[in-house]
């Protein structure tokens, strides 16, 4: 599929002066790391745990549905006490797993070209994750991509996580810019809900973690293959960003 731009009828367009990224399944592929944390938390509890392909398909609004997901998929005797007692495991062998840097978090085909030729035009850009900000933020400077995000808002910043608009609203203006002036790049519905509901363009990828819906079938102002289309799908390529007035 060619990268394209599907402009809403009637739309005028509006100029690009941020970005906001998702991180798992967008950026960097880190369904091993918790997949191996969940295991490990399940280990704790004497209960069976599930492969990496069937985390791959429970990923998606953060760790707490993780792990619900995982009793449902499982039939695993947990009530919502039990649960609560595997997330708060599921953080710590997370946790640990970063500390032994036993990560293997590795950025997707394009993802450090793409954002070192954004960051290169003068784009301010922002991580918007589900996953804890300690988490995300010790990722990324782990992947030696710290220094390109001005911002990182996890699933624990705001009061809501997405699919609400409210952590994307809370990164646009820390970076002083208007929702219209705004994209989100994902790779899941929960991305493109809450960048229609904030007032964003969504621009989504065909990989990632996507809960079972096709990407390519989501209603996102933009389709790309890999992060290195977005500076000329965006009409950013060879221009630097032009701050407002």
């Amino acid at each position: 599929m060619n990268s394209q731009h599907v402009a809403p009828a009637g739309a005028k367009a509006q100029p690009v002066r941020a970005l906001l990224f998702d991180l798992d399944g967008t950026l960097l592929d880190t369904a091993q790391d918790m997949t191996l944390a969940l295991q490990r938390a399940l280990a704790d509890h004497r209960l069976p745990a599930p492969t990496v392909a069937q985390v791959r398909t429970m990923i998606g609004r953060g760790a707490p549905i993780l792990v619900a997901r995982a009793a449902a998929a499982l039939k695993l005797p947990l009530d919502e006490q039990s649960q609560a007692q595997v997330l708060e495991a599921f953080f710590f062998h997370y946790g640990d797993i970063q500390e032994r840097n036993e990560t293997a978090a590795q950025p997707y085909a394009g993802v450090m070209e793409g954002l070192q030729r954004l960051h290169a035009l003068g784009l301010p850009m922002a991580i918007v994750t589900n996953k804890q900000q300690r988490f995300a933020q010790t990722l990324l400077h782990m992947r030696g991509m710290a220094g390109w995000f001005r911002l990182v808002v996890g699933g624990d910043t705001c009061e809501k996580r997405k699919p609400d608009p409210m952590p994307l609203l809370f990164a646009a203006s820390q970076l002083g810019h208007r929702p219209e002036n705004t994209v989100m790049v994902g790779d899941s519905v929960n991305d493109v809900t809450a960048a229609r509901a904030a007032g964003m363009r969504a621009a989504c990828l065909p990989y990632g973690y996507n809960e079972g819906q096709d990407p390519r079938s989501l209603p996102a102002e933009f389709h790309i293959n890999s992060i290195t289309d977005l500076p000329a799908l965006l009409g950013l390529d060879g221009h630097g960003i032009q701050q407002p007035a």
